[in-house]
């Protein structure tokens, strides 16, 4: 070790930071904070993203145990590797939806009502598993046959951030329905995180969804989307405008994005805003911005879109 390191090391040991004031001020902030309620020192935990992270993990591989399961998984045991991940993701579920209706409530404390709740969501939720796996394969199946560079399915699940993107929203999707509006947000923020991909949860999606490259590109609340559609990378589904009321808010959940028909493919740096239609089986070229709707069958370039 050098002489400089030595001292660097020295000094690092010997330094006594001053932060008792600074302690001091940060309670006073969170005292008064927007974020506080009323002034409580220990208002209630919300969601962990980290166990959240982990939970969905634990769920992927429930449902592809034989592709992103342990790699010495036999075959007579993915039965109970998969009921064995499924327990423990399950219950650990459980506990964050607890969290966020135990936030919500405003109550003082938990109470039988609300874990009787956040068990009945989580037994819902459980029993959609099968069906989200079916359409996830056909968005596995959509990616392949619309890539010429894939070489095989198992490839796409495995090394697409298109799908994996999809795979996180359809779970955070039902968790939407099912009334814990929070964890389907940060399991969404967590995918985007991820694989550079914002879809939110509220965002109706059909079967056979493929984006590729998929870097950039923004899905929004109210959008929906029907079957055999395809996006490539930068493609914003958004909001043209916000409503506000008469105090100046906004007006929330109110439909302000865009409905893509069955059968579309919009291509990279499309920016389609509003509650308009795309029509079915229309084409979207790359870079197109896009404020009206377009009738089924249309083909749109940047030429024809120079007025919107």
């Amino acid at each position: 070790m050098t002489d400089i390191s030595v001292a660097g090391d020295l000094l690092l040991k010997t330094t006594t930071l001053q932060l008792d004031n600074v302690v001091a001020e940060l309670r006073d902030v969170r005292t008064t904070a927007l974020l506080n309620r009323q002034g409580n020192l220990n208002p209630p935990q919300l969601p962990s993203r980290k166990v959240l992270a982990g939970i969905i993990d634990g769920l992927r591989t429930a449902l592809y145990p034989n592709r992103l399961g342990p790699s010495d998984l036999a075959v007579e045991g993915v039965d109970h590797y998969v009921g064995h991940t499924l327990n423990s993701s399950l219950r650990a579920l459980l506990v964050q939806i607890q969290h966020e209706l135990y936030f919500n409530s405003g109550t003082e404390e938990l109470n039988h009502e609300t874990y009787a709740q956040a068990a009945e969501i989580t037994q819902a939720f459980a029993r959609r598993l099968p069906a989200i796996r079916r359409i996830l394969d056909e968005d596995v199946l959509a990616a392949y046959q619309g890539d010429p560079a894939a070489r095989g399915i198992d490839e796409v699940l495995v090394c697409y951030p298109g799908v994996a993107a999809v795979t996180w929203h359809r779970l955070a999707h039902e968790l939407y329905q099912l009334g814990t509006p929070l964890i389907a947000r940060m399991i969404s923020e967590i995918a985007h995180s991820q694989t550079g991909i914002e879809i939110h949860p509220g965002a109706q999606i059909g079967k056979s969804f493929f984006i590729d490259h998929g870097t950039g590109v923004v899905i929004g609340e109210t959008t929906v989307i029907g079957n055999n559609v395809r996006l490539y990378q930068a493609v914003t589904l958004g909001a043209k405008s916000f409503q506000v009321d008469e105090h100046g808010s906004l007006v929330k959940g109110i439909a302000r994005h865009p409905i893509v028909e069955d059968d579309v493919v919009i291509y990279a740096g499309a920016t389609i805003l509003g509650r308009i239609t795309i029509g079915r089986g229309s084409t979207i070229g790359g870079n197109v911005w896009l404020t009206r709707s377009v009738p089924p069958g249309s083909r749109i370039t940047q030429a024809q879109t120079h007025n919107d």
